[in-house]
């Protein structure tokens, strides 16, 4: 179905644009969305990876638990991110030692695999919230702060 990703109800209530959901269509979707987290409690490395990519996963999935916004269920994910970018980074050395003139026709495809592989790497890290981004889709934005004075109070918008 097309049309716009659905946002946590957190973020809708954070910007203050919550007025076309009810209480109980807030409380509703406030306990779906807490059953549909999942659980923290089985997160280890996935057996597929190397020793060096499983303390680099420990290290992601333990940032990620901080935000709050991993799970069980994302474990495949960073394994699969982690496996990408590995190869991505062994392919760096080897397209440098290329002449681009003399040996461009393998030149081209390992670029081409190592575009790919970025490529790859980008869609895992969004899904992960591990960009910028994707970060600022998932954190609940702070609510206005602001004290309003004696004549906001009063006079409201019509100031």
């Amino acid at each position: 179905m097309a049309g716009r990703n659905k946002q946590p109800l957190t973020v809708i209530l954070g910007k203050g644009v919550s007025n076309h959901i009810t209480k109980a269509e807030a409380e509703k979707r406030a306990a779906h969305e807490e059953k549909m987290r999942g659980n923290t409690d089985k997160i280890h490395p996935p057996s597929y990876l190397l020793k060096k990519q499983k303390e680099e996963f420990d290290e992601l999935a333990e940032e990620l638990m901080k935000l709050g916004i991993f799970s069980n269920l994302d474990i495949d994910t960073l394994g699969f991110y982690i496996e990408a970018r590995t190869n991505w980074q062994k392919l760096g050395p080897v397209i440098r030692k290329l002449n681009p003139i003399r040996d461009l026709e393998e030149f081209t495809k390992l670029n081409r695999t190592r575009k790919q592989l970025s490529d790859e790497c980008r869609a895992y890290a969004s899904d992960l919230g591990l960009n910028i981004t994707s970060r600022l889709k998932l954190v609940i934005p702070p609510p206005p702060e602001t004290e309003k004075t004696a004549a906001e109070k009063r006079f409201s918008s019509r100031l």
